[in-house]
């Protein structure tokens, strides 16, 4: 039977809570938040990189 203390070792708090290696939920969030910080990186560089169309003068 397991003791009490391990079910409380994986008790976390604040951002543990969402963001640990010893849950399957914690390891989903890392991987999607990593996946959003790279997609967010990609997004920023397209826009930042246009060019505006300069106009002629006539």
């Amino acid at each position: 039977m397991a003791d009490p203390e391990a079910d409380a070792q994986f008790q976390f708090t604040g951002i543990k809570k969402y963001f640990n290696s010893y849950t399957l939920t914690g390891r989903m969030n890392c991987v999607l938040a990593t996946y959003e910080g790279i997609a967010l990186r990609v997004l920023y560089f397209k826009i930042k990189n246009k060019k505006p169309t300069s106009v002629k003068a006539t």
